[in-house]
């Protein structure tokens, strides 16, 4: 019988309550944003054209322009194979009511964004949605494949993985990611595979291709608001391959969004003309943020464990403390700082996830130093 209540959404209640109102934080995941009008002037774009764009109904597909430039970047992709999103997190919902029934199994990578757990938990029960936990290797974070073997049985249907991860930002090498393509595709499994940090991988650490490109048994999220910095676009997109799925998607989209906002496709057909200069721009803001975290972290050894992320925006830092989630509304209250836990995440409560990609993270984070003396420690 289909579950019709679904699980409160932790992380989006916590930044609800919080975001707006504490001048410091320190676990934003997404990177620093810029006006409307430094994006039109950064892509040449005009802002007379903005001006006239109609606000009527847009393609439900989406724009065939904006799908045509991101297939021109996605090898052995087609602008067919992408579906615009009304907001990124849409299309989560989006593959699990398509492809999935309340039966089915589900291997989910975690700890992970509230959503990527909650809507296939909704979908096929608690019951029928296994974890895979990424594990600690002399703090630096590992994923068994043997492991994901292991879960595998005749019902499990899809695999959901989201690399670079959130929160610890591990990101697995080329032969890793294709060794897991070949478990999918064996086992008839679908991939569903978040990408929204794609592109922000950190010096020393080797990239990875989008899923996309090397199964039509893929399913890719992808979107503007975390490697690039414009989260207040709510542009995300679906990558798709398989055209009777797609078609699947598409009906269920007609009852969510039914088509992308208009300013919305204009804004991220401009962002993605200059999508290298964005990416760089969020790069460059991470690798000096890193560098003071590491240097500040490297001063309280005894409290905080430096688990150095390969790729994305943020890490999950261990902390020894009695409980991350308690210091939550101290720290908030008394010094406008915010920090999350990783238990809200399905990690633990002696973690807390951080974030590199905002402007504000040198004063915020000596926000956190000078506090770190009056928490309460074992």
């Amino acid at each position: 019988m289909l579950n019709m209540k679904i699980a409160s959404f932790e992380t989006e209640h916590f930044f609800a309550q919080y975001e707006f109102n504490t001048p410091y934080q320190l676990c934003n995941s997404d990177c620093e944003t810029m006006t409307i009008g430094q994006l039109l002037a950064l892509s040449g774009f005009s802002i007379d054209e903005f001006e006239k764009l109609a606000l009527g109904y847009t393609e439900s597909r989406g724009n065939p322009q904006l799908r045509q430039v991101l297939s021109d970047s996605y090898p052995n992709t087609t602008a067919e194979d992408f579906l615009i999103l009304g907001t990124p997190v849409e299309g989560i919902y989006l593959a699990a009511r398509a492809l999935l029934e309340p039966l089915d199994e589900v291997i989910v990578l975690t700890p992970a964004y509230d959503a990527l757990i909650n809507v296939f938990e909704h979908v096929v029960r608690r019951q029928q949605v296994k974890k895979w936990a990424v594990s600690l290797d002399d703090r630096t974070w590992t994923l068994d494949l043997e492991k994901l073997k292991s879960l595998i049985t005749p019902r499990t249907k899809m695999v959901v993985v989201n690399f670079p991860h959130n929160p610890t930002g591990f990101l697995p090498t080329p032969e890793w990611l294709d060794e897991l393509v070949e478990i999918v595709e064996a086992n008839d499994l679908w991939l569903f595979c978040d990408e929204m940090y794609f592109g922000l991988v950190h010096s020393g650490t080797t990239p990875v291709p989008s899923a996309s490109e090397l199964t039509s048994k893929a399913i890719v999220l992808s979107g503007l608001s975390k490697s690039y910095g414009l989260p207040g676009l709510r542009t995300g997109w679906l990558v798709v391959r398989d055209e009777p799925l797609r078609e699947t998607i598409l009906n269920w989209k007609f009852y969510t969004s039914i088509c992308p906002p208009a300013p919305s496709e204009f804004l991220a057909t401009a962002a993605w003309s200059v999508r290298d200069k964005l990416l760089e721009r969020s790069l460059t803001q991470i690798n000096q943020n890193l560098a003071l975290a590491k240097s500040m972290f490297d001063r309280w050894p005894d409290i905080l464990e430096w688990r150095a992320p390969r790729a994305g925006s943020v890490a999950l830092v261990g902390m020894n403390v009695r409980s991350v989630n308690a210091l939550t509304g101290i720290l908030a209250e008394s010094h406008g700082l915010l920090i999350q836990s990783g238990e809200m995440l399905g990690a633990d409560d002696r973690s807390m996830r951080i974030g590199f990609g905002r402007a504000g993270f040198g004063e915020a984070l000596g926000k956190f130093e000078a506090a770190i003396e009056l928490m309460p420690m074992n």
